[in-house]
């Protein structure tokens, strides 16, 4: 039986996103902790407990939390990483098999602007669905070692003190961020399809992969960065030490307060603070997630050829 992505259902394409999404998380995960907390810190950066760069960042983790530091909210980021991926591709493959049917074209691509808005419908989604995940993983990420709690208590602390609305904290800044993903893989189908468009063979290689995701996911992250920090902000919850030192300038009622906040106290260069880490994160996690996942989705579409075969042998 002859394999190809054109057969395998969304929920194919789910499962192969969320393994390769979280798997990617996984190997990266300490940087993932560095960029957030680089993204919240507050502190001058004469401040000795100021985290000058991510190196820096490591060592001062490491002193004062040990390695379970770089490891905070593991599990949670985990699961969240998990239930993204699978909405995610699950919508992106859903929505792009319509609009590949009610295309004109040729019914093998789509236009550039018909792209964006396929990822960005599916990053929509996905946002509605899996924020309150987010949200509770990037509290236990960022609490201090000395207020870290359970899952179940972080969430609860939430709803206690902010409602069950703070569990969709972001909401706003989530939305104008599903650009993200819209501009990385409209960026990545269109030089995927343009690469692929004479080869017999339909597959990228890892390293094609690899380098096509991290040129995609670098240009997304540097034109939604501002909102990306102020998303993270919105979610985040100082330490009763950072409230002491900082007051009201560090609590936030929506994007364009953070922005307005940190600008005011920072500057332009505010805005991207810590994004040099954010881009190196974001592309390795992308890259890898892009390259894992064109391995994923070739055995996803192996094991659904197989049933499919077995289940016509039983049906004969």
């Amino acid at each position: 039986m002859s394999l190809s992505k054109d057969a395998l259902p969304p929920v194919g394409h789910a499962i192969s996103g969320a393994g390769s999404s979280a798997l990617a998380l996984f190997l990266i995960y300490p940087l993932d902790t560095i960029k957030t907390r680089l993204q919240v810190q507050t502190r001058a950066d004469n401040d000795d407990k100021s985290m000058r760069s991510p190196i820096d960042a490591v060592r001062k983790i490491l002193v004062s939390e040990g390695i379970d530091g770089l490891y905070a909210g593991l599990a949670t980021n985990l699961a969240s990483q998990l239930i993204n991926g699978f909405v995610y591709f699950y919508a992106y493959s859903t929505v792009r098999k319509f609009a590949l049917h009610m295309s004109s074209r040729d019914g093998k691509s789509l236009s550039t602007a018909i792209e964006l808005a396929v990822g960005a419908l599916a990053g929509m989604v996905n946002q509605i669905i899996t924020l309150p995940i987010g949200v509770v993983a990037t509290r236990q990420q960022t609490a201090h070692h000395t207020e870290r709690v359970s899952l179940y208590r972080t969430v609860t602390e939430i709803i206690k003190s902010e409602g069950i609305a703070g569990l969709w904290a972001g909401f706003r800044p989530a939305m104008l961020l599903c650009s993200n993903p819209a501009i990385t893989f409209g960026v990545f189908e269109k030089v995927k399809s343009a690469l692929l468009r004479d080869r017999e063979n339909q597959y990228l290689s890892s390293a094609e992969a690899f380098w096509m995701g991290a040129i995609a996911k670098t240009l997304a992250t540097i034109i939604t960065y501002p909102y990306i920090m102020a998303k993270v902000r919105l979610q985040w919850r100082p330490s009763k030490e950072e409230l002491e030192a900082s007051g009201e300038d560090i609590v936030y009622k929506s994007s364009a307060d953070v922005l307005a906040k940190v600008f005011r106290k920072e500057g332009i260069a505010g805005w991207y603070r810590g994004m040099q880490t954010q881009i190196i994160k974001a592309v390795i996690t992308q890259a890898l997630m892009l390259m894992i996942k064109e391995s994923f989705t070739l055995q996803v579409i192996r094991i659904f050829a197989l049933l499919r075969s077995n289940r016509k042998v039983k049906a004969a």
